[in-house]
């Protein structure tokens, strides 16, 4: 557990470098445009690497936004559709855009505690320590770079989670040593187990339709 913590806080330290962009909403809601026909839309699906939900960011932490696009980006996160919107925006565009989504949703935040989770995915919660990093409500993340997941659909929790498992893929797979290490210890199953509940949580998140798909 110390030694979980201890990588979890030099992540944040690396990602807290972001933050000395300059974040503009308003500028962020008129880059929005790559993004809407995916995230502006309730409920699409999106079929790549399988059919699922595209995650809720409206509401999501800025700084986690920005992670997540500079992953996109450099190929640490692979995705061919993210990556080639990822690459094409600046390091200001990032945190325009982040800024936006983060203000939209204006959710009330959830109560420190949750309703408790069965038995058998508790145990699979304990093990996996998730809480360490992403909060005992799974919406106060440990730092800003890391995502508030109370809420998310489960669908894409499951795949999210999957991909830290996916090796030598040139189009799947996401890089990062903690969410790796833990998510091996469990099997697929598990992983579906622990998004389902997570996605029954009260939740910050949400997908806020733009004008031109209400």
């Amino acid at each position: 557990m110390k030694k979980l913590l201890q990588i979890s806080l030099a992540l944040a330290t690396a990602f807290g470098a972001f933050s000395a962009q300059a974040q503009d909403v308003k500028a962020g809601e008129k880059k929005i445009a790559m993004c809407i026909g995916c995230h502006g839309i309730v409920g699409y699906q999106a079929s790549f690497p399988e059919i699922h939900k595209v995650p809720m960011i409206s509401g999501q932490n800025a700084k986690y936004i920005v992670a997540a696009l500079q992953a996109y980006a450099k190929g640490d996160r692979k995705h061919p559709t993210m990556h080639g919107i990822a690459a094409s925006l600046t390091e200001q565009d990032m945190a325009d855009v982040a800024a936006f989504y983060e203000q939209q949703a204006k959710l009330p935040a959830v109560p420190e505690s949750v309703p408790a989770a069965p038995a058998n995915v508790a145990e699979l919660l304990t093990k996996g320590a998730c809480v360490s990093c992403h909060g005992a409500n799974f919406s106060k993340p440990i730092d800003p770079s890391y995502p508030k997941i109370a809420g998310q659909h489960a669908d894409y929790l499951t795949v999210a989670l999957k991909s830290y498992k996916t090796e030598r893929n040139n189009n799947v797979g996401r890089s990062n040593g903690v969410m790796a290490g833990q998510v091996k210890q469990f099997s697929n199953a598990e992983l579906k187990a622990i998004a389902k509940y997570i996605s029954t949580l009260p939740s910050e998140l949400a997908t806020v339709p733009q004008p031109k798909f209400r």
